[in-house]
């Protein structure tokens, strides 16, 4: 047998993570509602299907957008032919405008800056070959999302150092925690290089409020180390109170803006993932240089460039799109972590992202991470819902799991709360004795559960959703 490269045939992927088995799960019996209604319901993709036809509508109004039609054609040729690793024009000054756009236009980003590459994976991999050497760390704030250790570590030979964060304090960033991991390093013989924090973050769907953000930047000015900030998730803060980016406080704060770099894409703010749109901004000019003669291993296809600049282009599209995404995940958000209360399931209170950290530590048997093993299990074979369990996220306590709530439509959403209900009511027979348990209906219906969240926000069924003061401040 012809043997291959060692990275080949290592587990630098990670895809022994329980993270990933729940996709193989999915993926062998995928839920349908007609074909597989006993399927397993995808909950562990953070993926925005919440504004399709929002987006299907522009698409529909402007056929120039697309080289493959008769208003389009005529771009074909030139778009088809070579392009460099630059990217159009047009398409890094979209982009830029709508990195300015999602922050609130409190900031500016410079088009000349914006690196692409293929999604925000090949960002990431793309700064770590830019600012470490194989062997070399980066502290990264726990829970964070289980790719990063394929994205930073896989093939650059980068080491990942964890910043241990904890829920007696709703896992705030602390200068405690950052010094902790720091010495931690150093006490393994890493050399650490930088910090890399998500904000807002996955999968605690919280943003880093600015004296926290004023605070980081402190950190790794005395450290001399640099700051990587995953903004992915920017235009996905649904209420108050708003996001702020890295951008902003380096206007506020005296720092070495050569240790400053963000990682953005429109995977999750647009929904887009499968357009493999990902970009590197960084105020540090060898970084640019570099990460752009590398982006030629992963570059944003012209046609993609073409449709991405047209549409990002239109300021009214944008505009609407920003304040229509706030308000479909709002009203997402409020609706699911309403039915699970009342099932009697918490989790941490959040105003971003497309999924929520559940708290399920009191359905531990022990407060043990094989016992989140066993119960993620149950979820998994049984209740037959791909859920992460807070152990893939590197999270230094048992009990919390990551459950996405904007990758589904809402028939779907529905069979998924009925089958958490149906578990949380054969939990509680089997936790309390039967003659002390009064035997409620298994079925929360859909009008019921609806009827519930109207009240509670003052609304009759047909009327609309109310907007987050954020929102409304933006319209």
């Amino acid at each position: 047998m012809v043997a291959i490269s060692k990275i080949a045939t290592g587990n630098g992927h990670g895809e022994d993570s329980s993270y990933f088995d729940g996709w193989k799960a999915y993926e062998t019996n995928p839920f349908h509602p007609i074909d597989r209604p006993d399927g397993v319901i995808q909950m562990g993709l953070a993926e925005n299907q919440l504004c399709f036809n929002f987006i299907k509508k522009w698409v529909m109004e402007h056929p120039e957008a697309s080289l493959c039609s008769a208003e389009g054609v005529n771009k074909f040729k030139e778009t088809a032919l070579f392009q460099d690793y630059h990217g159009m024009p047009e398409f890094r000054e979209a982009v830029a405008k709508f990195m300015g756009k999602v922050r609130g236009g409190r900031v500016k980003f410079d088009p000349d800056r914006i690196v692409m590459s293929g999604g925000a994976t090949g960002a990431h991999e793309m700064v770590a070959f830019c600012l470490a050497d194989p062997g070399e760390a980066f502290l990264v704030p726990t829970p964070y999302y289980p790719g990063f250790d394929r994205d930073l570590r896989w093939r650059t030979g980068v080491e990942l150092v964890p910043v241990v964060c904890e829920s007696s304090n709703n896992f705030k960033i602390t200068r405690a925690a950052l010094e902790a991991a720091y010495e931690k390093a150093k006490e393994a013989n890493l050399r650490v290089k930088g910090l890399l924090i998500t904000n807002p973050s996955n999968p605690l769907g919280t943003i880093l409020d600015r004296d926290t953000l004023k605070g980081i930047v402190k950190f790794i000015n005395e450290k001399n180390i640099h700051l990587i900030g995953d903004e992915i998730y920017a235009a996905t803060v649904f209420m108050e109170p708003e996001f702020v980016s890295i951008s902003e406080i380096i206007e506020e704060v005296e720092c070495n803006r050569d240790l400053i770099h963000i990682v953005y894409s429109l995977s999750k703010d647009m929904g887009f993932p499968g357009f493999r749109v990902g970009i590197i901004y960084s105020y540090n000019d060898a970084v640019v240089s570099c990460a752009r003669k590398m982006s030629s291993f992963g570059l944003v296809s012209s046609q993609t460039q073409h449709l991405i600049a047209t549409m990002l282009s239109d300021d009214d599209f944008v505009d609407s799109f920003i304040v229509e995404s706030k308000e479909q995940l709002l009203e997402r958000h409020k609706y699911f972590t309403l039915s699970l209360s009342q099932v009697g399931i918490g989790s941490l209170k959040s105003n971003a992202g497309l999924f929520i950290w559940m708290d399920l530590r009191k359905l531990l048997k022990e407060k043990t991470f094989d016992a989140e093993m066993a119960l993620w299990r149950v979820i998994i074979n049984e209740v037959k819902l791909n859920v992460s369990p807070g152990s893939s996220f590197h999270c230094d306590e048992p009990g919390w799991f990551r459950v996405c709530f904007a990758n589904m439509d809402a028939n779907t959403m529905e069979v998924a709360l009925l089958r958490i209900t149906t578990f949380m009511h054969k939990h509680n027979e089997a936790m309390v004795p039967r003659k002390l348990c009064r035997r409620a209906s298994l079925k929360l219906s859909l009008s019921r559960r609806r009827d519930d969240f109207m009240s509670q926000n003052m609304m009759s069924p047909h009327s609309p959703i109310p907007q987050s003061p954020l929102v409304r401040a933006r319209t």
